[in-house]
């Protein structure tokens, strides 16, 4: 059995899991999200906790037992709380702009980059720092790996699009070569 997948997921006011022919919905206070189910899998909730069990403890019952548990905790966790993930521009002249769901970003190039929003994802730009917000992990990491990949930090001056938390390794470069 997965050790993960045998943790109970805590229920927080105001959530809702229902689980029903092969479909997970959970409704909560910022939205609501739903996930197909794994025809292996079973979600069942009393008393304001969810568990997740499989029916055998072959391989890949026990992958996809940790599996899901983690995907439901992510969005009991986004329905209430939300996810936000930080990346920070760094070079002179890069900026950053939105309006509406549009982004518009100033990365060295000699033309300004054009970047649609997909619907559940919120994005605030302060000067250099881009912060990515909503109720769903998969798509807001996902949404942060695409801007980043737009100009990733390159190792000699560490120009361009990072995440927040990250660290550049950096090169010496020509003069460091002696």
């Amino acid at each position: 059995m997965s050790r993960i997948g045998k943790k109970p997921i805590p229920i927080p006011k105001g959530v809702e899991v229902v689980s029903t022919g092969g479909t997970l919905t959970v409704k909560g206070p910022k939205g609501m999200l739903k996930r197909n189910l794994h025809p292996k899998v079973t979600v069942r909730v009393q008393d304001g906790v969810a568990t997740v069990s499989v029916p055998d403890e072959s391989k890949e019952s026990k992958s996809l037992h940790g599996l899901f548990r983690v995907l439901l905790h992510n969005m009991v966790k986004g329905v209430s709380e939300g996810f936000e993930r930080i990346l920070e521009i760094v070079g002179v002249g890069y900026r950053a702009e939105v309006s509406g769901k549009t982004a518009t970003l100033n990365l060295g190039y000699s033309h300004p980059i054009v970047f649609e929003l997909p619907d559940g994802v919120d994005m605030k730009v302060d000067r250099t720092r881009i912060v990515l917000s909503g109720i769903d992990k998969e798509l807001v990491g996902q949404t942060a790996a695409k801007i980043r990949a737009l100009r990733p930090p390159e190792p000699y001056k560490g120009k361009g699009i990072k995440y927040a938390d990250e660290y550049i390794r950096r090169k010496a470069g020509k003069a460091g070569v002696k």
